[in-house]
């Protein structure tokens, strides 16, 4: 129970991660290179420029964040003067970073110098600490555990679709179909899982959708066989042989009476498949072949930042990777509290 309240808190959280993150920029790709690789919990003071552009504020920007926002400049000091702010530039090292003026006109709500201290300057915190880009860590998290949720979800759909229906094909009807499938499946079983999702996302070119198809076509084999075992056994029933002998079609046969009755332990493996595809796709995004920059994915993070543990600051590459941890710990606990659950021996 506490594995599903956790996996339903990281639903909404992956579909309002936009409502939710400090950066609400498109891919959370806010840089401020002044303040990079800082550690949890940095605060610093940030004047917020206005676009020029006017900001989305619709339906698309709540769920896929804004494309034209605000341009935010760390500093560590300003002055009010008589046509607007002078800021000094945030440099990090101890000295005083450049000196740049800021007319009142590039600030629409401020109507006077004064004003735009109260309105456009204030102070940021970053509760996770930036990345190597200066991009707010947390923003960066949030917005990636959509990735890690909807590689899931497609891998495991296309992994059931294929698999549940070439395995009750092969099941169902035996002989030479049954053998021609079975071929199909040891041949794609004995190809190592990465190195088969690697081949296809080459083949149909690095990006989000393709990691997705790769994923779940490497990902059917195990459904196939377990479906393919449970109808071998289903269709001996004698309801499947009354059905038969009432003249219903093969296709009746195989989608009413055998699939309902040898779903259980396909829903199981749904959920270790659902881990397995965070993993591989995080793998990959680690090799640079999932995801691609500027889209945040945990595995690009721990990419950037894996060099960082020997450089002391660790946090960067362990704070992802406790994330991924967690994720697919609980769905390993889902399976295996749904495998107790559908057991016929233990109920």
């Amino acid at each position: 129970m506490l594995s599903l309240c956790f996996l339903c808190i990281c639903t909404l959280v992956a579909i309002f991660a936009y409502a939710l993150t400090p950066d609400d920029s498109e891919n959370a790709n806010q840089m401020h290179l002044s303040i990079h690789s800082k550690q949890p919990g940095f605060s610093v003071t940030m004047l917020t420029i206005p676009s020029a552009v006017e900001e989305e504020n619709g339906l698309a920007s709540f769920f896929f964040g804004k494309k034209t926002t605000a341009t935010e400049v760390p500093i560590s000091s300003y002055k009010v003067t008589t046509e607007g702010v002078l800021a000094t530039a945030y440099s990090g090292e101890g000295a005083d970073g450049l000196q740049k003026g800021y007319k009142t006109n590039l600030f629409p709500k401020a109507k006077s110098p004064e004003e735009i201290s109260a309105n456009y300057i204030s102070e940021k915190k970053f509760l996770l600490g930036t990345d190597k880009y200066g991009r707010d860590l947390l923003s960066r998290m949030l917005v990636g555990i959509r990735i890690s949720l909807a590689i899931g979800f497609v891998a495991v759909f296309i992994s059931l679709v294929i698999g549940i229906s070439l395995g009750a094909i092969a099941g169902y009807f035996g002989g030479k179909v049954d053998a021609a499938i079975m071929w199909l499946i040891n041949v794609t079983w004995s190809i190592p899982t990465l190195l088969l999702v690697i081949a296809i996302t080459l083949a149909l070119g690095k990006g989000f959708w393709q990691v997705f198809i790769a994923v779940g076509l490497t990902m059917w084999v195990e459904v196939a066989r377990v479906v393919r075992g449970q109808v071998m056994g289903v269709k001996q029933m004698q309801y499947v042989t009354a059905a038969r002998s009432l003249g219903y079609t093969d296709f009746r046969i195989i989608l009413k009476h055998i699939l309902p009755n040898a779903m259980a332990p396909v829903i199981i493996i749904s959920a270790a498949n659902f881990a397995a595809a965070i993993l591989i796709e995080s793998g990959l995004s680690f090799l640079g072949i999932g995801a691609q920059p500027p889209m945040p994915s945990w595995g690009g993070i721990i990419k950037d930042h894996y060099s960082y543990i020997i450089l002391g600051k660790p946090y960067l590459a362990i704070i992802p990777g406790l994330a991924i941890m967690s994720l697919v710990t609980a769905f390993m606990l889902i399976g295996n509290a749904l495998r107790d659950a559908l057991d016929v021996k233990t109920s």
